[in-house]
C-alpha cells in the first residue's frame, strides 16, 4: 500500500510504498477512502523537517538538554549516533481518516466489515487504528465530510473546557480550520462569537457563519473591538486556536476578558503570561489536550477500557460522535470549508507548497484498488549461503533496541536479513531500504512460513516474546528474543516445553557479558576458584508510571524486563548459577513494577553480589557501575567505558568507546548458527537468570528470601 510520510532528516515528503498493517486485537483495519492534510500541524512537521540541525536545537531546547546530559553520560559518539539515527527516522503524517472496516480484531463488538467509520488515522491506503479511536459514520454524511471529524474534535475539546453557556461571549483567536469549527459550533450553542485573523478569506467564510469576524490584517484593535461589542464587560471566554510565536495573543485576550473569565489553549502560542493581567481579573486559563480525555492513555486508546459515561461525559470518542452528529444535522456545514480534492499520487500538489498554502482544507482522494499485500520486497538478494553454513535472519519488531543497536551491530557481519517485520510497515520499511534488508513485513505468519529464514530475532515488546518465541520454535527456527524471555512462570514453562521438544535454539540478548570489558575482567580473574563479592549499581532513571514498561501484564516490570540483564551479568562474572535471592524495594508498601530496588543474590560457588537497580538518581550520571571483589583485588567498570584494577598483575586499566557488547554477541551468535556446537548464552543460563528476577520480585513483595531449584 501507498502512504505519506515525513522525514525529519531532509525534510522530503515521500510517498512510500509500506506493507499493509495487521487488525490487532482491539483494532480494526479500514480501506482509506477520503483523509484532510491538517494545514496547521503539517506545515509546522514539514518546515521542522526543512529546517538545519541548528534550527532545529533552537526550536527544542528541552530536546537540547536531553542530548547534553546523554553526552556527559554516555559520550560523544554514541549521543550523536543516536540523535542522527532519531532524526533519520520517517514520520507518519495525517491523523484524519475516513473509510470502510475490511477487518475487526479480537475483542472488537461495535464494529463489523463495511461498516463506514471515521478515525484518526493517517494518510495511508490502509490504517489500523484501536475501536476507541474510530466512530460510525452516519448515513447522511460523505467522506468528505467525515475526515473533518478528529479536527473538529480538537475544537470540541476547547469549547468544552471553556464551558460556555447560551448567551455568553466567545472570542476565537485564530479563524483556521479549527477555529472555524470551533466558532460554527459555539454559534451552535448559543453564544455570540467574535473570531480574528489576518487572512481575508478566512474572515469572510467565518462571516458567512453568524460569526462576528475581524481582519487583524487591516490593523483593527482587538481588544477595543471586543469591548465596543461587550459595552465595556469584556468577553466571558476566549479560545486561542491561533499558532505563533508572540506573546501578544495572551496578553489581549486577558485584557479583553471579563473578571473570572476563561481563557483555552487549543493552537500554539507565546506563554510569557503578564501576572498582573491575570492576578487583577482572576482569569483562569487552561490548555486543551487534542481530542478529548483519554488522549494519551494506553489503557483507553490501545487497550480499549473506556471511561464509564456517568463520571466522564465527554471522551475522544464520543467528541468524535458529537461531531458526526453536528455534521448529520447540519448545525456544522464543512464542504464550505473543502478548497480542494486531490488524488493521492499527486499529494506534491498539496505538500510542495504547504509552507505558503491559502487552502483551508485539502482532502486527500484514495483508489478504489490498492495493494493489500502485508509484505513488500526492498532488495534482491546478493548473494547466497550454503545451505550448510547458512544465517538466514528474519527481524520482528523495528522499535528503538533495532534501529538504534541491533541494526547498526549487523552492519558488517556476514548474515543475510531477509526479512523485517513491524506493526505499522513505515519504520520497518524505512529501516529496510536502509540496511538492506530483502522484505519489509508486517506479519509474522510470513516469517514462520518460509523455510529458508532459519532464525527470528525477537524484539517486540515484552508481552509477546513467549508467544512469538514458542511458535518460531514450533516452526523450526532458532530463536534469539530480546531480554525478557517471558515475562511469567506459567509462560517459562511454557518455552522450556517447547524448546524440549522443538530441537532448536533460544537465546536471550544478555549483551553485557559479550563486553570487551567484561571479557578482559574474565580473562584477569580466570585463574581464581575463590568466590567473589560483585556489585552492579544501575542509575536507570525515571521513567513515567504510564510507560508501557511499567505496566506487569504487557512490561512485566523493570526488575524483570530491565535487571534480568545485571542479575545475569553477575552470575556470568561469578561463574555459578543463581541459587538464592533476597530483594528490597523503596518504600513501606512496595509496588509490584518497583523500580527502586535492591537484590542480593548468592550463587552455587559461594560468590554473591548485589544489583542496584535505582530509578532515582540523576541522568548526568554513569549509567552503570561495577565493582568486584575477589583476592585482595578489586575491578572498577565505569559505563562500559573505563576499568580499572587494583592488585592484578600485568593489569590497570583498559577504556575505549562505550561498548555494551552488542556487536561482539551477534557476532557470535552468526558463528553459532553457521558453525553449530553450544550457543553464546547456555539454555540454562537463561532460565536461571530469569527465574531469580522472578524471585526478586517476590522477595521484595513478600519481605521473605526466595530459593532457586535447578
Amino acid at each position: 500500500m501507498k502512504q505519506i510520510i515525513q522525514s525529519f532528516k531532509t525534510g522530503e515528503t515521500i510517498l512510500e510504498e509500506v506493507p499493509r498493517p495487521q487488525v490487532k486485537k482491539g483494532y480494526i483495519l479500514v480501506k482509506t477512502h477520503r483523509s484532510l492534510v491538517s494545514l496547521g500541524t503539517e506545515r509546522m512537521l514539514v518546515e521542522f523537517g526543512k529546517s538545519n540541525l541548528l534550527e532545529k536545537a533552537r526550536q527544542q531546547p528541552d530536546k537540547v538538554k536531553m542530548v547534553l546530559d546523554k553526552i556527559k553520560a554516555d559520550g560523544l559518539m554514541p549521543t550523536l549516533e543516536a540523535v542522527f539515527t532519531k532524526l533519520g527516522e520517517p514520520l507518519p503524517l495525517g491523523y484524519c481518516n475516513a473509510g470502510e472496516v475490511l477487518e475487526v480484531g479480537e475483542g472488537v463488538y461495535d464494529f463489523k466489515p463495511g461498516d463506514r467509520v471515521a478515525s484518526n488515522g493517517p494518510h495511508a491506503e490502509f490504517v489500523s487504528v484501536p475501536k476507541n479511536l474510530a466512530a460510525h459514520i452516519p448515513d447522511t454524511v460523505s467522506y468528505e465530510e467525515a475526515t473533518f471529524t478528529v479536527i473538529g474534535a480538537i475544537g470540541l475539546q476547547g469549547i468544552r473546557l471553556a464551558n460556555p453557556t447560551l448567551g455568553e461571549t466567545v472570542v476565537v483567536s485564530g479563524l483556521g480550520l479549527i477555529g472555524l469549527i470551533a466558532a460554527e459550533l459555539l454559534v451552535a450553542n448559543g453564544c455570540t462569537v467574535i473570531g480574528f485573523d489576518f487572512d481575508t478569506q478566512k474572515v469572510a467564510l467565518a462571516k458567512g457563519k453568524g460569526i462576528l469576524a475581524y481582519n487583524l490584517a487591516e490593523g483593527i484593535d482587538p481588544v477595543k473591538t471586543v469591548m465596543d461589542a461587550t459595552q465595556g464587560v469584556g468577553t466571558d471566554a476566549v479560545i486561542i486556536t491561533a499558532s505563533t510565536k508572540s506573546n501578544e495573543v495572551i496578553s489581549q485576550s486577558a485584557q479583553m476578558s471579563r473578571k473570572r473569565g476563561r481563557i483555552v489553549l487549543v493552537g500554539v502560542i507565546g506563554l510569557d503570561i503578564s501576572r498582573a493581567d491575570f492576578y487583577e481579573k482572576e482569569l483562569s486559563f487552561q490548555v486543551s489536550c487534542s481530542y478529548g480525555p483519554g488522549r494519551y492513555d494506553d489503557d483507553y486508546e490501545k487497550r480499549g477500557i473506556d471511561y464509564p459515561l456517568p463520571f466522564v461525559r465527554w471522551t475522544e470518542n464520543r467528541n468524535f460522535q458529537t461531531v458526526l452528529q453536528a455534521i448529520s444535522t447540519g448545525r456544522l456545514d464543512v464542504k464550505r470549508l473543502i478548497t480542494e480534492q486531490v488524488a493521492l499520487e499527486e499529494y506534491q500538489k498539496i505538500y510542495k507548497n504547504i509552507g505558503g498554502s491559502q487552502s483551508i482544507a485539502s482532502i486527500l482522494t484514495y483508489p478504489a484498488i490498492s495493494n493489500n499485500s502485508t509484505a513488500v520486497h526492498i532488495n534482491k538478494k546478493s548473494e547466497t549461503f550454503p545451505k550448510q553454513n547458512k544465517a538466514t535472519l528474519a527481524i520482528i519488531g523495528a522499535g528503538n533496541f533495532t534501529k538504534m543497536t541491533m541494526l547498526p551491530a549487523f552492519g558488517k557481519l556476514d548474515a543475510d536479513l531477509k526479512y523485517i517485520v513491524s506493526a505499522a510497515g513505515v519504520s520497518g520499511t524505512h529501516l529496510a531500504k536502509k540496511h538492506n534488508i530483502r522484505i519489509s513485513s508486517t506479519s509474522y505468519d510470513d516469517v514462520l512460513q518460509d523455510t529458508e529464514v532459519n532464525a527470528v530475532l525477537i524484539t517486540t515488546q515484552h508481552n509477546l516474546h513467549a508467544q512469538m518465541t514458542v511458535q518460531a520454535l514450533q516452526a523450526g527456527k532458532h530463536v534469539f528474543v530480546e531480554k525478557p524471555l517471558v515475562l511469567t512462570q506459567p509462560e517459562l514453562e511454557q518455552v522450556m516445553q517447547t524448546y524440549q521438544s522443538s530441537g532448536k535454539s533460544v537465546v536471550v540478548g544478555f549483551n553485557r557479558r559479550f563486553s570487551p570489558f567484561i571479557q578482559k575482567a574474565k580473562s584477569v580473574l580466570s585463574s581464581s576458584q575463590e568466590p567473589m563479592n560483585i556489585v552492579i549499581t544501575a542509575n536507570a532513571g525515571f521513567i513515567p508510571a504510564s510507560h508501557w514498561t511499567h505496566h506487569m501484564a504487557i512490561g512485566g516490570g523493570r526488575i524483570i524486563g530491565e535487571a534480568c540483564h545485571f542479575i545475569d551479568l553477575l552470575a556470568y562474572l561469578a561463574g555459578s548459577e543463581i541459587s538464592w535471592v533476597s530483594a528490597s524495594a523503596m518504600g513501606k508498601h512496595p509496588a509490584e513494577n518497583a523500580d527502586n530496588v535492591s537484590i542480593l543474590l548468592k550463587c552455587k560457588n559461594g560468590s554473591q553480589g548485589v544489583v542496584n537497580y535505582f530509578a532515582n538518581g540523576h541522568k548526568a550520571y554513569a549509567k552503570e557501575r561495577l565493582e568486584l571483589y575477589s583476592q585482595g583485588r578489586v575491578l572498577i567498570l565505569d559505563n562500559f567505558r573505563k576499568m580499572e584494577g587494583f592488585g592484578f598483575k600485568g593489569f590497570s586499566s583498559m577504556s575505549s568507546k562505550q561498548d555494551k557488547g552488542h556487536k561482539h554477541q551477534f557476532e557470535s551468535y552468526i558463528r553459532f548458527l553457521k558453525d553449530g556446537g553450544e550457543p553464546p548464552v547456555t539454555f540454562s543460563q537463561i532460565i536461571n537468570s530469569t527465574r531469580a528476577s522472578f524471585a526478586a520480585v517476590q522477595s521484595f513483595l513478600s519481605g521473605e528470601p526466595v530459593k532457586i531449584g535447578d
